[in-house]
């Protein structure tokens, strides 16, 4: 049995696991980023989750076949982190420093990529020649896989599909642009939407619902909806409306086999779904096609970039 590393370096956490052949994860360990600080601590603990992981398992890491590290950012091919906002990392040597301190072949990629690549190899997307991935957290995340490889473009900083404008002059984005995808169909947007529709009609059964949640996030609307309030539903087919226009403009550019996408609202299943699907169909250019993108929810949840990262060698 060969074993493969994956890395997933998020904000929160530095999650480390080991895969087997059959993309199973037989081992993991779990390090706070604690980020921002500097690169060097934090490659001191990404070191660190790798040797955690492997002791689980009772195998020294340069047992594994190889190496793969999902890691916000810009990851060029030879193997540097460019830059990653979250991390505050410029310009640094992530792949050959994992590489030399293990003797093993590392890999790097972009960590929604890692993400979609795992959901290529292991989950719902597996079997596919061509598919696409969206996750949507606190911001939309997104991985190109064509031809079984993932797709980065020219400056290894493609795929960005949250970052594609979808109103002309709308809500502004982090990345600087006004109406993006992502400002619209995040977790973050969503709930940003939520808000607003309470402020606009305080006696809703969705401001109740915020003042008896104590907070207001992205299923608020959809558990307002399912009371019967009038505004958490107008909410909920807002953000269908524009999560939709998303998704088929990805479709109508990649018509890839299967587009899934991921992230907590999608625990909504037929609620989201149904409408979605109905929506999506109205707006893709190929109506008539005999083989139209299946759209489906993604099914490793947080496993996705551990698998991905350690499956990355498959990609090159």
């Amino acid at each position: 049995m060969a074993y493969y590393i994956g890395i997933d370096i998020g904000g929160t956490n530095i999650a480390c696991g080991i895969v087997d052949d059959d993309f199973n994860i037989v081992a993991r360990a779990k390090v706070k980023t604690n980020a921002p600080r500097p690169y060097a601590e934090i490659l001191e603990d990404i070191k660190k989750s790798v040797r955690l992981a492997c002791e689980e398992l009772g195998i020294s890491p340069s047992d594994a076949s190889s190496i793969g590290i999902g890691c916000p950012g810009t990851c060029n091919t030879d193997g540097v982190v460019e830059y990653s906002n979250n991390l505050g990392f410029i310009n640094v040597p992530l792949r050959t420093d994992i590489e030399t301190e293990f003797g093993v072949k590392t890999y790097l990629d972009n960590d929604a990529n890692a993400a979609a690549f795992g959901e290529f190899v292991a989950g719902a997307a597996k079997g596919a020649n061509n598919a696409i991935a969206i996750t949507l957290g606190t911001g939309v995340g997104s991985g190109i896989i064509i031809n079984g490889k993932l797709y980065s473009g020219s400056n290894c900083a493609g795929g960005e599909i949250g970052h594609t404008v979808i109103v002309v002059d709308g809500r502004p984005c982090t990345c600087g642009r006004k109406g993006c995808f992502e400002a619209y169909s995040s977790a973050t947007g969503l709930g940003k939407m939520t808000a607003e529709a309470a402020q606009l009609h305080p006696d809703s059964l969705l401001a109740k619902q915020i003042e008896e949640d104590g907070k207001c996030g992205a299923r608020t609307a959809y558990l307002a909806m399912k009371k019967g309030c009038a505004v958490g539903k107008e909410v909920t087919e807002s953000y269908v409306k524009y999560l939709a226009c998303g998704i088929a403009n990805v479709i109508n550019t990649f018509q890839p086999d299967i587009l899934c996408i991921g992230g907590g609202v999608c625990n909504e299943g037929d609620t989201l779904m149904v409408p979605l699907k109905k929506a999506v169909a109205e707006q893709i250019y190929t109506k008539n096609s005999k083989k139209n993108t299946e759209i489906a929810v993604c099914s490793l949840g947080n496993d996705a970039g551990i698998i991905g990262a350690a499956m990355l060698y498959r990609s090159i």
